[in-house]
């Protein structure tokens, strides 16, 4: 698939229903790799919108993680992706940023954007949390851009995989586990074999055996193989109470 550099020309593209927005090529395929493939599988239209080309990581180069980035959107069966071009693990939330990506917000559409949970470790995954939701906002206001149409997404929703918290909601990803894996895996400058950076730099091995074991305690909530984990700040609404999912005993 083609990665557009939104600091460059880019086509108008159909609208999305799901947009996951996350700091650096490889964090949703991580994350919530498995809703997006389960999502498409299901007809809808969806895309990434990885906000650094990741320049500043051990391993690869910028345009190397892009070219991986392509072959991982293929894997997730992304109808779109594009890579903002911040400077990696300097993410700022100013003005300029979250105009920048409310204006993406208002030509890309989506119903549903996922982002990174709120409380990170890195600084980029919490502020990539602060931009994004602060620019679905303005992306909303209608006097903000006299040459865009005002959008707002229906509903944000957090991907908490690597949260000490209790989800909201766990998505069954166990026909989808397996392709999450191998989306993660074209990332070949990050997880293949290297010397420079082994030591911080788990094995292919290891990394499967880590996030198996992630998705296993998840989907294990929800009486699955494998599932994935994810927030929302608002209070689920529920009309059917026979239609609940997850049996008591």
């Amino acid at each position: 698939m083609i990665v557009y550099d939104l600091n460059a020309d880019w086509p108008q593209p159909e609208p999305l229903d799901v947009l996951a927005i996350a700091a650096h090529p490889d964090d949703v395929e991580q994350t919530c790799g498995g809703a997006l493939i389960r999502m498409a599988g299901l007809g809808y239209r969806t895309g990434a919108l990885d906000l650094t080309a990741g320049d500043m990581g051990t391993r690869g180069t910028p345009e190397t993680r892009m070219e991986e980035s392509a072959a991982a959107g293929d894997c997730l069966m992304l109808a779109w992706r594009g890579n903002r071009r911040f400077p990696d693990a300097r993410l700022e939330n100013t003005l300029s940023v979250r105009m920048t990506l409310a204006g993406d917000i208002r030509r890309l559409r989506p119903r549903v954007v996922i982002l990174p949970y709120w409380d990170a470790r890195h600084p980029d995954h919490y502020r990539a949390c602060e931009i994004g939701f602060e620019a679905c906002f303005l992306a909303g206001i209608r006097k903000l851009d006299p040459y865009t149409e005002p959008h707002r997404p229906y509903k944000v929703i957090y991907s908490s995989l690597y949260a000490n918290v209790t989800p909201s909601f766990v998505v069954d990803i166990t026909a989808q586990f397996d392709r999450r894996m191998d989306a993660l895996l074209c990332y070949r400058s990050q997880y293949g074999e290297s010397v420079e950076g082994s030591d911080l730099f788990p094995r292919e091995q290891e990394i499967r055996g880590r996030l198996a074991g992630i998705a296993r305690f998840y989907g294990n909530l929800i009486g699955v193989k494998y599932g994935e984990p994810y927030v929302v700040k608002e209070t689920m609404r529920v009309d059917d109470l026979i239609s609940l999912g997850v049996r008591s005993f």
